[in-house]
């Protein structure tokens, strides 16, 4: 079933991210790695991430198993709550975009001139406008993956991309004789792709949910309605948001480099995140539902039968994420700079800026190890609601971070190269650091889930392939492009010969 249900959610997410690099793509000709470039990702990126870090994640780990349990009537009242809610705050946090554009851009782009400061001000206008709707669509998205609706889940990022997209093109396009400032026609397609994905999620929710009683006009009984406490929601918030605060703070400290820093690491993490949401977290969604249906037995003792089904699920879901991210790992850490050279080398991206891109990511590439067994085992720890020792690890990542951070911005000779690659490697030591005390922390339930010989035949032949690629001359774009998909496709072909735990997970 999970293999299955792959299959479609993959090519429509694979779409929609291939359409997101296309934008990353035309926003790096149009705009360079400059100032104004830092102030577009700032603008465009906003409104997801803070919903990101505020609610999206926090939503399915609280939602998914709560409704698990409800009636369709039960969960209907509580998207009515939690919409009216979501709405407000996004009112709130847009209001404080305008009022305090100055705090804004100073902790998430300290490298901006003071011209491209006051440009970012405005540009936070836009933002603003975006922010109800992001927040709102998060509830849609929830709702399509508990109705396991992938196509409409990850269909509706096609409609963001495509609007963003087509103002670039405006942009590129139009030159120098462009009648608007790029920044209102990017945050015109901004606030377009938001209000047109409420319009895609509401659309394919009415397709895919069971006929649900209309709500009473009188009072609404609670017995069956009341969802988990205050002190739920705040752990599930801390967890699920404290993971994006990583790339977030990253993105910050680089930035600390000077104008186009923020613009370099934000495409070379790009290159990283592609992998990541095309595997390591489309395994962990997919998954998600199932593994909530598992632990779903609540506080009552688990059955045999019960807990074979806990290690069926939780096996396949390591085993596919781990060798998904190993395969994503060989193939960046060899090619990278050739994907960089392809995707971005064009227009007036700088050769300096472009190797940068493919030096950093070569870096962060291997955060995707970490990552796919941190994504696991938050969707185990929300399935079981013991979301505190996530908060924990997260925040002793995030203190490492900071800490690495700082030491190497005190370090004699840091440029903007350097920099970036000290940010990587301390991204890449903070998130194994909350991977390995997660892992402690979880022992009882992964006993006779995470077993060697499942996972390190895609681990040797990823390091194997990634020294061995060091040695190569550097390809051409294609040609790059090329080797990366069979030096992925190689790892996931020893994972399968070797590697019993995938050939099981595939089966199922």
């Amino acid at each position: 079933m999970l293999l299955r249900a792959g299959l479609v959610s993959i090519a429509l997410l694979l779409a929609s991210r291939l359409l997101g690099l296309l934008r990353e793509s035309v926003q790096a000709a149009a705009l360079g790695a400059t100032g104004l470039a830092d102030v577009a990702i700032l603008m465009l990126t906003l409104p997801d991430l803070l919903t990101g870090i505020l609610a999206s994640g926090a939503l399915s780990y609280v939602l998914l198993p709560l409704w698990a349990r409800q009636s369709p009537h039960a969960q209907a009242i509580t998207r009515a709550r939690l919409s009216r809610i979501l709405l407000v705050s996004g009112l709130v946090v847009g209001a404080l975009m305008v009022l305090a554009p100055q705090v804004i851009t100073q902790a998430l782009a300290p490298g901006l001139s003071d011209s491209a400061g006051h440009t970012a001000h405005g540009a936070l206008r836009w933002s603003a406008l975006a922010m109800p709707l992001a927040l709102v669509a998060a509830l849609g998205t929830t709702r399509l993956q508990h109705l396991r609706d992938f196509t409409g889940m990850y269909g509706a990022n096609l409609v963001v991309n495509a609007a963003i997209v087509a103002g670039l093109l405006l942009i590129l396009q139009g030159g120098d004789h462009l009648r608007a400032p790029p920044v209102t026609v990017l945050g015109a397609g901004l606030v377009l792709g938001m209000g047109l994905r409420l319009v895609w999620q509401g659309w394919r929710a009415r397709r895919a949910a069971p006929a649900t009683p209309a709500l009473p006009d009188g009072p609404v009984p609670t017995q069956d309605v009341d969802g988990p406490r205050t002190p739920v929601w705040l752990w599930a918030l801390a967890s699920a948001g404290l993971p994006l605060m990583l790339p977030l703070l990253g993105r910050s400290l680089a930035s600390s480099a000077g104008e186009g820093a923020l613009t370099t690491f934000n495409y070379a993490w790009k290159l990283v995140e592609l992998p990541l949401v095309l595997a390591v977290q489309l395994v962990a969604t997919l998954a998600f539902p199932g593994i909530a249906q598992a632990f779903s037995h609540g506080t009552a003792p688990a059955t045999e039968a019960q807990r074979t089904r806990q290690r069926d699920a939780l096996r396949s879901a390591f085993v596919l994420a781990w060798v998904l991210a190993c395969a994503a790992a060989a193939a960046l850490s060899g090619m990278a700079p050739a994907l960089a050279q392809l995707l971005f080398g064009w227009g007036r991206m700088t050769p300096e800026a472009v190797a940068g891109v493919g030096i950093w990511s070569r870096v962060g590439a291997w955060s995707l190890l970490p990552q796919a067994l941190l994504a696991v085992l938050l969707t185990l720890m929300a399935s079981t609601g013991r979301l505190r020792g996530a908060v924990a690890a997260y925040m002793g990542a995030l203190c490492l971070l900071a800490l690495l951070g700082w030491l190497g911005g005190q370090a004699p000779g840091a440029g903007a190269g350097a920099r970036g690659e000290q940010v990587m490697w301390a991204i890449n030591a903070a998130l194994s650091v909350a991977a390995v005390a997660l892992l402690l922390r979880e022992r009882d339930f992964l006993r006779g889930v995470l077993r060697g010989r499942d996972l390190l035949p895609a681990l040797g032949s990823a390091l194997a392939l990634g020294f061995a690629a060091r040695f190569l001359d550097a390809p051409g774009r294609l040609q790059g492009l090329l080797l990366a998909l069979g030096m992925a496709v190689t790892v996931v072909a020893v994972s399968v010969m070797f590697s019993p735990g995938l050939r099981q997970a595939l089966r199922r």
